[in-house]
């Protein structure tokens, strides 16, 4: 067949019109099905696959950004309000609280502690909740379940949870929540709060013991005494003493309901090697049910048909309504109908799919840390240029954590109540500048611990009463508050006290110059760390160089983690970098990092530094029981004078997250304890759209240029071809 130089030419504009074609009406590097383009999708990624989706073992953010959204608990965080408030979420109120004395006795709401032997919660929850559709809970005509007894060759059948076609549901009684506490005290199950659990519900203990050697869902009928259902909607827990964070506790996932027919559907032999476990296939009543669970690809979940009404709130902070957070107040809740969670695990292509609209929003790794973000001369964090013109919304807050320096109070050197060994602790606190670590390590994402509590727990002081007045001095202004209100407003600034201060304090604990009386020598200090990584080298050496402004030679004695772990147990460790993120939005979630019995090495507590002080321990006692008020607020203060005195910790930072948003993600207020917002997130589908289309425009002239360059190479060719015909020809 000849080939003419016009065909040439025709063929060039045939392929030029089909690249044409192929990208009409869509962006051609869209990673999404077109269906999606104007749905109600919200798109996320996801790291590393969550480990536990049953409500009795997580206990990770991963974990918790899925489950929140499946399952829960009788109450939950309101959504807008600040301080953070409880309210009801399936419970019809906030529970009925009655104090009780050893014999069982009713006592007033103002009994003295001491009287208190027992504090009972009546929670009753809504009727006509409904469970997401499950096989589990699937019933074939005779009223029997479908799939509690498959056989051998069935489940050799089963590649996945949806290989089952039959799904049933059923109502959410109070039974199913005292289902959910006997599987936290199964030991077979191993939930994470068992060992503190035991401490406050009455016979959780004695339960624990009791179902030891029983299957599951063998403990529906096995009795707990200090848990039980009055009648279907309403249950009681009865806990020791007096403890009113339990509440708090409640609206954790841990006391979701469970219903039993899930243990005894999962636990049977077989599904657990095909990965058909609640651990990857959850049950809730929640707006979202988990419809896909692919962690080396995506995870997907989608609108629960059957869930219950609930509307976004009506009210907030003042400011929320003209911000835009009160425009859907009122309205049936969820707004998004599926949430598409991408497997994203580097950093520069999940950046660039953010930039180009295909997430929804976006952490700041380091590495786009300047791009992102700009610092004003006052230090106030903002958006670059580039950002603001993409209408990207930027959301900072102080979390609700602390990381901190710890010093082993058992320890000879640093430890101990003695004047020296103080003085010693506090100009290591001055000279440990967390300041610069914030500005070098963290991109500036952090804020310098001024005591125990981070900013928006209760009993936190801003301005000059909230500095710890033992590493920073009040500059240029002072503080003031109105006489009933706990938060001060700052006008000034807290500045870090001078080395020669902190030099001075190592002369009056009796190392002049950081010179050890004993060798002679520099005085010599041992940091204990798991930190043993070459990206980890560069904090380390930012240590050493921090103690060497006071003539002390750090050592940093690097381990595995489970070797740390000892150390710390036996008390061998003498000075550790810890943190903790708070449980619940109390002091108390706080302070008794700190107090006596608490301590490590004695009791196997939560007081990793060992830190005793009987008067500290005296003000905790009498203030974690407390409401809020003037009273517990006094008291806040002065267990933080306690401990900014002794300095049992150099109290480092509270991190700050940054996190970006589309101007089409609506509804956007950071909430530190609520782990249950997507509900509440709205898209903006037609703006989503509109953006995604202008960011992504096709760019042809390459194509253009590589297609006129391939013709003018093809035509020499064809000529070449047509010569070499001819000559056959003749």
């Amino acid at each position: 067949m000849k080939i003419h130089i016009g065909q040439v030419h025709v063929l060039g504009l045939i392929l030029l019109i089909i690249l044409l074609n192929a990208c009409v009406g869509s962006e051609p590097n869209d990673p999404y099905p077109p269906e999606e383009g104007n749905q109600s999708v919200l798109y996320e990624s996801f790291s590393e696959r969550p480990k536990h989706m049953d409500p009795a073992v997580a206990y990770s953010s991963n974990e918790y950004a899925f489950i929140a959204q499946i399952y829960e608990p009788p109450f939950q965080y309101h959504y807008l309000k600040r301080p953070y408030e409880l309210t009801p979420l399936t419970a019809t109120d906030m529970p009925e609280i009655e104090y009780l004395n050893a014999k069982g006795e009713k006592l007033a709401s103002t009994a003295n502690d001491s009287d208190i032997a027992y504090t009972d919660y009546l929670i009753k929850i809504q009727s006509g909740i409904r469970y997401q559709p499950h096989p589990a809970l699937a019933k074939n005509t005779q009223g029997e379940y479908a799939y509690h007894h498959l056989t051998g060759a069935q489940i050799d059948k089963l590649g996945t949870l949806q290989d089952l076609p039959e799904t049933g549901s059923r109502e959410l009684t109070a039974e199913d929540y005292v289902y959910q506490i006997k599987r936290l005290a199964h030991p077979k199950i191993q939930s994470p709060i068992a060992e503190l659990m035991k401490n406050y519900i009455v016979g959780f203990d004695e339960f624990s013991k009791q179902v030891a050697n029983k299957q599951k869902f063998e403990i529906r009928n096995v009795p707990m005494t200090g848990v039980t259902a009055l009648d279907r909607y309403q249950y009681r827990i009865r806990i020791k003493g007096k403890y009113p964070q339990f509440i708090f506790w409640l609206a954790m996932p841990f006391f979701s309901p469970m219903p039993w027919e899930a243990d005894v559907f999962y636990e049977q032999p077989g599904l657990n090697d095909k990965n058909i476990t609640l651990d990857w296939f959850p049950i809730g009543t929640g707006p979202y049910l988990l419809a896909e669970n692919n962690p080396n690809r995506r995870m997907i979940l989608l609108r629960n048909p059957l869930f219950h009404h609930e509307a976004y709130p009506s009210e907030g902070e003042p400011g929320d309504k003209e911000k835009g957070l009160l425009a859907d107040a009122g309205k049936p809740l969820p707004f998004i109908d599926k949430v598409v969670y991408m497997l994203e695990k580097e950093t520069i292509p999940y950046w660039n799919k953010f930039l180009q609209g295909y997430y929804d929003a976006s952490g700041i790794a380091s590495d786009n840390f300047d791009q992102a973000i700009q610092f004003t001369g006052s230090g106030v964090a903002t958006l670059t240029d580039t950002m603001k013109e993409k209408g990207i919304q930027l959301e900072t807050a102080v979390t609700t954590s602390i990381f901190y320096l710890g010093f082993n109070m058992l320890d000879p050197t640093v430890g101990g109540d003695s004047e020296k060994a103080r003085k010693l602790r506090q100009a290591i606190a001055i000279a440990v500048d967390y300041e610069e670590y914030i500005a070098i390590f963290a991109n500036g994402r952090g804020v310098a611990a001024q005591g125990l509590i981070p900013p928006g727990i209760y009993g936190y002081a801003e301005g000059k009463e909230g500095i710890n007045p033992y590493v920073y001095d009040w500059v240029n202004g002072k503080a003031s508050a109105p006489a009933n209100a706990p938060y001060l407003h700052p006008v000034g600034k807290a500045q870090r006290k001078s080395i020669e201060v902190a030099k001075q304090l190592m002369a009056e604990a009796g190392y002049p110059g950081g010179i050890d009386p004993k060798t002679k020598q520099a005085l010599i200090l041992y940091f204990d760390t798991t930190a043993v990584s070459v990206d980890d080298r560069p904090r380390m050496n930012w240590y050493r160089k921090q103690f060497e402004k006071l003539g002390i030679k750090l050592v940093i004695r690097g381990t595995d983690y489970n070797r740390f772990q000892q150390k710390m147990r036996d008390g061998n460790a003498q000075i550790f970098f810890w943190g903790w993120n708070a449980d619940y939005p109390d002091p108390e979630n706080f302070f008794f990092l700190l107090y006596g019995p608490n301590a490590k090495v004695a009791h196997g507590g939560e007081n990793a530094g060992n830190y005793q002080n009987a008067e500290f321990d005296r003000l905790f006692e009498q203030m974690r029981n407390m409401a809020n008020g003037e009273q517990r607020y006094r008291l806040i203060q002065q267990m933080q004078e306690l401990v900014r005195r002794d300095a049992p910790w150099v109290f480092g930072f509270h991190p700050k997250s940054f996190s970006l948003y589309h101007g089409w993600y609506k509804n956007l207020k950071p909430n530190l304890m609520a782990n249950n917002q997507l509900k509440y997130t709205r898209i903006d589908k037609a703006e989503r759209a509109e953006k995604r289309a202008e960011w992504n425009k096709p760019v042809f002239w390459p194509l253009l240029a590589a297609l006129a360059v391939f013709v003018l190479l093809l035509i020499p060719a064809v000529q070449a071809y047509r010569r070499r015909i001819r000559e056959t020809i003749q």
